[in-house]
């Protein structure tokens, strides 16, 4: 696992508490191009929030904590 990797599961973990308060959890799958992916898990894996949760709360804060971060994408289960 590279370094860039390892700085964003240590960010997600500060996010966890919160999602967890929900009911839901976040699970980082790839960081390729500068697009980091995770799964949104529990309640909100199926929350119409979802989206927002990615955009204003992950994506928000892994950008701004780590530079090489420029996007976020949840991946949906099939």
């Amino acid at each position: 696992m590279n370094k860039i990797e390892e700085k964003i599961k240590q960010t997600l973990e500060k996010i966890r508490p919160y999602l967890n308060n929900d009911g839901g959890d976040v699970e980082f799958i790839k960081f390729e191009d500068g697009i980091c992916y995770v799964k949104l898990k529990g309640a909100c894996a199926g929350c119409v929030f979802a989206d927002m949760t990615i955009q204003n709360t992950v994506e928000e804060i892994l950008i701004s904590e780590i530079p090489e971060v420029i996007k976020v994408l949840n991946i949906e289960e099939a």
